[in-house]
């Protein structure tokens, strides 16, 4: 068999693998020895042993009663137990929740029981761990990770004395993510029948290594970082600290072709000193994918111009999207854009009426629903609330330009009501985040007697600057000459450090929260 026909041979194989989950079982017979997976401290898991770890994993689970269609809940640093945890619900017909470990015991609890876990398998890193299982007496499987917490089994020892061939009777299984829960209580994202990532001809196996830099629990990093290059047998190294010169090391030292960051990680990396950017070689980089958080246009021109036309930008949430994607090169002839519509019927701007938005003009986003649609778990209200004439919203507002570009302006929670006009506050953020002295900018509405909300920009200045009634004088002049007048922020407040999700995002609702204390906001 030449090259090519043994190529085609094993992409059926590892294409039919995933209808049953067991995708990693074909790496494991054909490459068992090649390392799958770079742990952070150094340890390496081979695609042979994360193969039989798996195996073991589910005979622990089935051992205990579960089956296809029972939840098991994932609480967990990103390591390589993450991925065999993984594999073992993805061929075993259950479906996995990985939870944000940052979240308290309370909230992580409220996901647990929400989800309907019957086991979870909790890093031990994770100190609320315990206090959070304590509060699910549903959970039939408490699994150690890494170390030891009371009342769990550890995984090593448990794996062990189990058998890690191939289970004969594997079934597809799914993950289940939640929002990020920023107006409101998180909810699960439940698509059964969406697709597996696929077998792809882009990667080359023999030269791509994959980075994953941002929290696995999170979608974009999930699918993206972990389990489409595992999918088509390229290893990933993981980080699970944010540290930027180390960061810029990795990926010199290990050769990192591809990787998911989000703008906050640009920002970070384009503020280091250009004697220290220069000491790391990044020319192994193939792509640079990003998305999860608007990106500055000020700040993608600093990082193409950096890295080279290697980011690739994406639009869409843990519910789907409509294809929006985008390379460097089309974008500098589109700054700011996150792609064009793929087809005429793939998304919507809607107003508030529900009638389409001529170009140019914002409204909310709507896009066609993903083949096999979504629910959320347990909340039919929310399920219905976010849909029109079989298209949903993530809520977001933007326009399509002349090209049909869709450039997003914010949220529709974000959106600043002053005086009955309606004020974007990304759009504000994006140019003041050019001024030499700001890191970062979080526009916000703040009450106002007449006008019912002000503008207001809350500012984390670059490191080395000082907060100053001069250097809020020269923001807000910067503003004034290109802003049009009605989104000039009023006033400028200061800030140490912005809030952000685990995605890096901005939470610009805890940012306007205290402003609004004892207030209701009218929107």
């Amino acid at each position: 068999m030449d090259a090519a026909s043994a190529e085609l041979d094993l992409g059926r194989r590892v294409t039919q693998a995933a209808e049953t989950g067991m995708m990693h079982a074909v790496w494991a017979e054909v490459s068992p020895d090649r390392v799958a997976v770079y742990d952070p401290d150094g340890r390496t898991r081979t695609f042979g042993v994360l193969n039989a770890n798996a195996n073991r994993i589910v005979r622990l689970m089935r051992a205990a009663g579960l089956g296809p269609g029972d939840a098991v809940a994932l609480l967990c640093t990103n390591r390589a137990e993450f991925v065999e945890v993984l594999s073992a619900a993805m061929r075993t017909g259950m479906r996995l929740t990985p939870v944000n470990w940052h979240l308290t015991a309370d909230e992580i609890a409220y996901v647990i029981a929400d989800c309907q876990a019957k086991a979870l398998f909790a890093d031990a890193r994770v100190t609320t761990a315990k206090a959070a299982a304590d509060q699910c007496p549903a959970l039939k499987v408490k699994v150690a990770i890494g170390g030891p917490i009371e009342g769990f089994a550890p995984y090593d020892e448990t794996l062990a004395a189990l058998d890690g061939s191939d289970i004969p009777d594997p079934s597809r299984g799914h993950t289940m993510l939640y929002t990020s829960g920023t107006t409101g209580r998180p909810k699960g994202v439940f698509k059964p029948n969406a697709a597996n990532p696929e077998f792809s001809g882009v990667y080359d196996r023999e030269v791509d290594l994959h980075m994953c830099a941002g929290p696995a629990y999170h979608a974009a990093p999930l699918l993206g970082d972990v389990r489409r290059p595992l999918m088509n047998g390229v290893p990933v190294v993981f980080i699970d600290r944010w540290d930027t010169e180390g960061v810029l090391r990795v990926m010199a030292e290990r050769r990192v072709t591809r990787t998911h960051l989000v703008p906050i990680m640009f920002q970070r990396m384009l503020a280091l000193p250009d004697e220290v950017r220069a000491k790391y070689d990044l020319s192994a980089l193939r792509q640079i994918t990003h998305g999860a958080a608007p990106c500055p246009p000020e700040v993608k021109h600093a990082m193409i111009a950096w890295v080279g036309p290697v980011l690739h930008e994406y639009y869409a949430g843990s519910e789907g999207g409509a294809g929006f994607v985008i390379g460097s090169k089309e974008w500098l002839t589109k700054p700011g854009s996150v792609g064009r519509r793929p087809f005429s019927d793939s998304a919507r701007i809607l107003d508030e009426d529900g009638a389409d938005c001529p170009q140019g003009t914002a409204g909310t986003i709507y896009m066609k629903l993903p083949d096999g649609g979504f629910q959320y778990y347990n909340d039919p209200g929310k399920t219905a609330a976010n849909r029109r004439e079989g298209y949903f919203t993530l809520g977001d507002i933007g326009f399509f330009d002349e090209d049909d570009y869709l450039f997003l302006t914010g949220r529709s929670a974000e959106t600043i009501i002053a005086g009955g006009v309606n004020i974007y506050p990304q759009e504000i953020d994006n140019e003041l985040i050019k001024h030499p002295d700001v890191e970062d900018s979080c526009t916000v509405g703040v009450p106002h007697d007449e006008r019912g909300e002000e503008v207001r920009a809350v500012i984390q200045l670059k490191a080395g600057r000082e907060a100053s009634p001069e250097v809020a004088r020269a923001i807000l002049d910067y503003a004034n000459a290109n802003l049009a007048k009605y989104k000039v922020p009023r006033a400028i407040d200061f800030v140490a450090e912005l809030p952000r999700s685990a995605a890096g995002k901005i939470l610009r609702n805890k940012v306007r929260a205290p402003y609004w204390e004892g207030r209701a906001r009218q929107i």
